[in-house]
């Protein structure tokens, strides 16, 4: 562990059970202990399942910016204990799952490590990370490239609905930072 703090963009996606209040539960779960901060949250998407078997329920999806003492290899091992926390199983790559943690990015931080990659491998072109995050942090910047910018090019961004608790159908393309 080191004694800088660094910050850090994590996802966050539930399909399974109840998906707000795991949310909720696990940005909890995420910041309790002083080896990180939470700075931010985002509002909370309903999205479609991008990838992995057909007929999955719909995700919940959010974005938090931290800022953390652990390193990116710690962050993801305590990412990891959070979604067992939560009864994450992972039986099917891109499956149904009550919690989902990923690591956008950490700080400047570039891997190509197989445990971790950084930034992430798919998030700038993923509207259900992208969209969030930039309602978070409308100047975000991922790979040089506006965060807003990159949601709105992303092909899922037309399925995206605000979530307010009701599930009630509508699209956000037409609101929020990435007009």
């Amino acid at each position: 562990m080191t004694s800088r703090f660094t910050k850090s963009i994590l996802a966050l996606g539930s399909n399974l059970g109840e998906r707000n209040d795991t949310l909720s539960t696990a940005v909890a779960d995420l910041v309790d202990g002083p080896e990180i901060r939470l700075l931010g949250v985002s509002p909370v998407v309903q999205t479609k399942a991008v990838g992995g078997p057909a007929g999955q329920p719909d995700f919940l999806n959010m974005v938090i910016a931290i800022e953390t003492t652990l390193s990116p290899l710690e962050l993801l091992q305590h990412c990891h204990e959070v979604e067992q926390k939560h009864h994450r199983v992972r039986e099917v790559r891109w499956g149904p799952r009550t919690l989902d943690v990923d690591i956008i990015v950490y700080g400047d931080v570039t891997s190509d490590d197989e445990t971790l990659t950084l930034p992430h491998p798919r998030a700038a072109e993923r509207a259900f990370v992208l969209y969030p995050w930039a309602l978070l942090d409308p100047a975000a910047s991922l790979d040089g490239e506006s965060v807003a910018e990159l949601a709105a090019k992303a092909e899922d961004f037309p399925g995206l609905r605000p979530f307010d608790g009701f599930d009630e159908p509508g699209t956000i393309a037409a609101t929020g930072a990435v007009e």
